[in-house]
């Protein structure tokens, strides 16, 4: 049996540097895959579910637009489980005329499939081998989180929005797009109380 997967978020791990986890879950069952990515992926991804407008197409964009100049769509991406406990992904393209799977790392393919619209999914015994309870949120916090769980000199609530906006044109004038996606976060929080 085939689970429909929603993205939680993204946490980042506060002991090794550079390490995130993404956070997805099966629908109608609060049963949740963390799944280790790194910080390219982490931005990819985060820029994209907090609408952070970059000046530079990133390489998913890249592929989407390819994608839609030569017709293709990507129709499912499905989470698989490899013999050696890394997760990878099989991506759905189709032409119209025929269908292909490509195998993929499971961030990118995540990355494609929130720019692509498309559905992800993950077989029941991943989500019953890899998978875990939400019965307490000591397993994972939502991407939200992280600006509070990392160490910053002033917090961002306590910072003016016209400060914000500076800091967050600064990020991604250095191409730092989680901590643009951060701000961006604190931005919209106070505009949609």
């Amino acid at each position: 049996m085939r689970h429909k997967l929603k993205i939680i978020g993204i946490t980042y791990n506060q002991i090794e540097s550079g390490v995130y986890a993404l956070i997805l879950e099966a629908e109608n069952t609060g049963r949740r895959i963390p799944i280790i990515i790194g910080t390219p992926e982490a931005q990819a991804i985060e820029c994209k579910l907090q609408g952070v407008e970059v000046p530079r197409p990133l390489t998913h964009d890249m592929m989407i637009s390819t994608m839609d100049a030569f017709g293709i769509t990507l129709k499912e991406v499905e989470i698989r489980k490899l013999p050696t406990g890394v997760f990878a992904a099989d991506l759905l393209f189709s032409d119209g005329i025929r269908e292909c799977r490509i195998d993929s790392r499971s961030s990118d393919a995540v990355a494609l499939a929130i720019r692509a619209g498309a559905p992800v999914f993950t077989s029941g015994e991943v989500l019953a081998e890899a998978g875990f309870d939400t019965d307490s949120d000591r397993n994972a916090s939502p991407s939200g989180q992280r600006a509070q769980d990392q160490k910053q000199i002033t917090p961002l609530e306590e910072c003016p929005a016209d400060e914000l906006e500076q800091m967050m044109k600064a990020a991604i004038d250095k191409e730092d797009y989680e901590t643009a996606a951060e701000i961006k976060r604190e931005l919209d929080r106070r505009n949609n109380p």
